[in-house]
């Protein structure tokens, strides 16, 4: 065996080695941290509309973190979610995600839109009824946030036929306004109907819902109840 004693020699190994670090560190940054799963992997037939990944959304441009369409949840909540399917499907139903597992990034750009009283063109749609600068202080938005934890998910319901179409819930997903909190009154009959059904599918299999957000659970035995990530969103993370 030669060994690369002369400079040059040298240069090269030190390059090899380098780039065998280089390679480490890349397929190390290429996985998903243990303990979470692609929801499509344990719930193939979930739907998923990630909101925050284009510009459909309160902040009305891509939120930093999500350069993938694919919904990550820790393992637990995606085989509970698997069970909520299940029983879904009886019904011709199934559940259509619009966020599940969010990086702190994300959180941290949500903080600083809500600091920029300039960037209202989303208000008639997402919070029509409360002014940005109270959305902290009434509830809507905040710091932390549990998606970071990787156990909370927003959804909905969603005919199994094409085209597919959401359940009427009474408003849109993220619409900051008394009338998306669970004791909401004015509802129409079928709306509520609607609500009640994902409400107690979702309690059923282990989730616990938000008072302010209809769409919005996690998963009461999370567990990683004390951490938050920030990992991003990408199609193409490996599973450890």
């Amino acid at each position: 065996m030669k060994f690369c004693w002369h400079e040059q020699g040298l240069r090269v190994c030190v390059l090899l080695f380098c780039l065998g670090l280089s390679m480490n560190d890349s397929a190390y940054s290429q996985s998903l941290p243990k303990g979470f799963v692609y929801v499509d992997q344990v719930v193939p037939d979930i739907r998923t509309d990630l909101r925050y990944r284009l510009s459909d959304n309160f902040v009305g441009a891509t939120v930093d973190g999500y350069s993938g369409a694919r919904a990550i949840l820790t393992q637990p909540a995606a085989q509970a979610l698997a069970q909520v399917q299940t029983e879904l499907r009886e019904l011709g139903l199934g559940l259509l995600i619009f966020d599940a597992y969010r990086p702190q990034r994300a959180v941290n750009h949500f903080a600083r839109w809500a600091k920029d009283l300039s960037a209202n063109n989303m208000k008639p749609r997402y919070y029509p009824e409360v002014e940005k600068t109270e959305l902290f202080s009434q509830g809507y938005i905040a710091s932390r946030s549990g998606h970071s934890r990787g156990s909370t998910v927003d959804l909905t319901l969603v005919s199994l036929s094409p085209p597919f179409e959401q359940l009427d819930m009474g408003t849109i997903f993220d619409f900051f306004s008394p009338r998306s909190w669970l004791d909401a009154t004015g509802l129409s009959a079928a709306q509520e109907r609607n609500r009640a059904l994902l409400q107690r599918t979702m309690k059923t299999y282990g989730f616990t819902p938000y008072a302010k957000e209809w769409w919005h659970f996690t998963l009461s035995a999370e567990p990683f109840p004390e951490t938050y990530f920030d990992f991003e969103i990408r199609d193409d993370l490996s599973v450890r």
